[in-house]
């Protein structure tokens, strides 16, 4: 790993245990698969096609099952709100950034439904998914605002006549 800033994940594997590491943000996704530094100091490279999720999470000891998987009302930041099938049956909601170039070739960056809870990015390998599906489009920029009419009924006190 090229630089000392690291962010705690857990890495959840398809039929495996879930393992807790250390990730850079910039440089964890490699050609081959997701770089871990586990908490004994040996680095590891993780195939996509074992790894379903890759949540970076506050705590290492916090419950990833109590963070909620799908919003109960609609999202409130802006981006794409989309919907996650995975390989396995389980569906995941979250919010994706509304900027093409920054949608990863391996994957999708979402930020989970839940905004108190321990995950608060999550990344999805193409590999362990099914179908991705947009929702809706939160804070679109194609939705201005209309100005306010000016009132005619009522003359100005201090109007040039």
């Amino acid at each position: 790993m090229a630089s000392s800033t690291t962010k705690k994940a857990l890495i959840r594997r398809f039929q495996r245990e879930t393992l807790a590491g250390y990730l850079n943000p910039v440089t964890f996704l490699q050609p081959e698969g997701v770089e871990l530094l586990s908490a004994d100091g040996q680095v590891s490279v993780l195939p996509y096609q074992e790894v379903r999720t890759v949540s970076f999470v506050r705590e290492f000891d916090s419950p990833e099952s109590e963070d909620r998987q799908v919003f109960q009302t609609r999202p409130k930041m802006a981006g794409l709100w989309i919907r996650l099938r995975f390989r396995d049956g389980e569906i995941m909601e979250g919010i994706l950034p509304n900027n093409l170039l920054q949608v990863e070739p391996h994957g999708f960056v979402v930020v989970p439904p839940d905004p108190f809870g321990n995950r608060q990015k999550v990344f999805v390998p193409r590999t362990a998914l099914l179908g991705v599906e947009v929702l809706g489009v939160v804070g679109s920029p194609l939705k201005k605002s209309k100005a306010k009419a000016e009132s005619t009924g009522q003359i100005g006190l201090f109007d040039e006549p």
